[in-house]
């Protein structure tokens, strides 16, 4: 009555499918995931606070049109210690201005920003490489829903004829109703194990549909991934290559450098700036006792910090104080990592013994279902003892179909942690 068990593709033709390998799933998913894009256009403008410091180094200029009526005689006497006259006038022209030197200001809020403009381009990667995961583990859940169906199917099958078997057998007074009942039992929880493995496909589907930033669930004809290369015998080096490619520890480090440069830069808020200024321009309308028709100047102006209330001193105690709290958030990020990295490993590890340990067991599973059909079919056991052993061959079954994916997650999770791009 055994049939040798097969793990396969379970194709719902209610539902319109398209093959989908691994690689493909993750492409679909670069493209359409909103958080992946979100987190491209973040590190986009982030480019841009890099722009916006380096702006202090180039020249600004801006045009000006004024016009002023005042009564004879009238000066500006208050709200200010000079008293200028004012003119009547209608003037217009251009103004530039020139920063020299602020002694490195600038280019430490510059160094700053393209590092925390880093920091962001490796968040971006960290947050693609999450995505992924999340889609392989979607991916992986599918095909393992798509086959425990399969056993479930397959064991509804197997005990219908068992119980047909029985049915007649206790028709002909051969069998008694107690045997009836366990076979009508066992077929009854296979139907339970077919519909939770029906409703498992439906949801597994919209977690890949999910996975792959599709807005409606979808179905798919799932192809089996390649073998994953041999797994490492140490995870030592693992943890090696995952300090130096984690897209965390990457921009946490970048992180870490941003601030120290920013700290840099508001210790120069106490150094002098040095500046030029020149404006050119014409007088359409002007009082020609006081004005000439055009105008130019140019000067040096010279700007020294003597004292503001200890603002200069605590910005710089504060960028100094989060710099120190940047490092030690990188500290706990490799720190973190290299736990990660370790019990990734210990679970890929343990996944890839799982599968012959599997194997073994659906063959002893099946061994002792041929032992117990036989022993009831004499009549030297009960179907009590039958209804055990089919119970574990479906259990050796489910795990025999399931764990090649749940080795395949593991290395997933594993290439992850040590920051392996895809």
């Amino acid at each position: 009555m055994r049939k040798l068990f097969l793990p396969f593709l379970l194709t719902v033709s209610a539902w319109s499918q398209d093959t989908l390998t691994l690689p493909q799933a993750e492409d679909l998913a670069v493209k359409n995931h909103p958080q992946i894009k979100a987190a491209l256009l973040a590190a986009a403008a982030a480019n841009q606070v890099t722009v916006q410091a380096r702006a202090a180094d180039y020249p600004t200029f801006f045009g000006s049109v004024t016009a002023a009526g005042a009564i004879d005689n009238s000066r500006l006497a208050a709200g200010n210690l000079n008293n200028p006259i004012i003119y009547n006038r209608i003037s217009t022209g251009i103004t530039a201005s020139q920063l020299i030197s602020d002694f490195g200001r600038t280019s430490a809020l510059v160094l700053s920003a393209r590092q925390r403009a880093e920091a962001q381009q490796d968040t971006a990667t960290a947050t693609r490489a999450a995505i992924l995961l999340q889609l392989d583990a979607a991916f992986y859940s599918a095909l393992r829903a798509q086959n425990v169906l399969a056993v479930a199917s397959e064991t509804v099958k197997n005990r219908q004829v068992i119980a047909d078997q029985v049915t007649a057998l206790a028709n002909s007074k051969l069998k008694s109703g107690l045997d009836l009942s366990f076979a009508n039992v066992n077929l009854g929880e296979a139907k339970l194990l077919l519909a939770d493995a029906h409703n498992q496909v439906r949801a597994s589907f919209a977690d890949l549909s999910a996975a792959l930033g599709l807005p409606t669930p979808r179905d798919f004809r799932l192809v089996d991934p390649a073998e994953p290369s041999p797994l490492a015998t140490d995870p030592a080096p693992l943890i090696l290559e995952a300090e130096a490619r984690r897209p965390e520890i990457l921009s946490a480090r970048a992180q870490f450098a941003a601030a120290q440069s920013f700290a840099r830069a508001e210790g120069d808020l106490r150094r002098p700036t040095v500046s030029a200024l020149a404006s050119v321009g014409v007088n359409p309308v002007y009082d020609d006792t006081h004005l000439a028709n055009r105008f130019a100047a140019a000067g040096v102006n010279v700007n020294i910090p003597v004292f503001n209330g200890h603002l200069f001193s605590a910005r710089q105690t504060e960028a100094e104080i989060r710099a120190q709290a940047a490092e030690q958030n990188l500290k706990d990020q490799q720190n973190r990592v290299a736990r990660d990295v370790q019990v990734a490993w210990l679970n890929a590890d343990n996944a890839r013994q799982r599968i012959a340990l599997t194997v073994e067991l659906l063959q002893q599973a099946n061994l002792a279902l041929d032992l117990a059909q036989g022993r009831y079919d004499l009549g030297l056991s009960s179907i009590v003892e039958l209804s055990q052993a089919q119970l574990q061959q479906t259990s050796a079954q489910i795990s025999a179909a399931t764990a090649k994916y749940e080795y395949g997650l593991q290395r997933s999770v594993l290439d992850f942690q040590i920051g392996v791009t895809k």
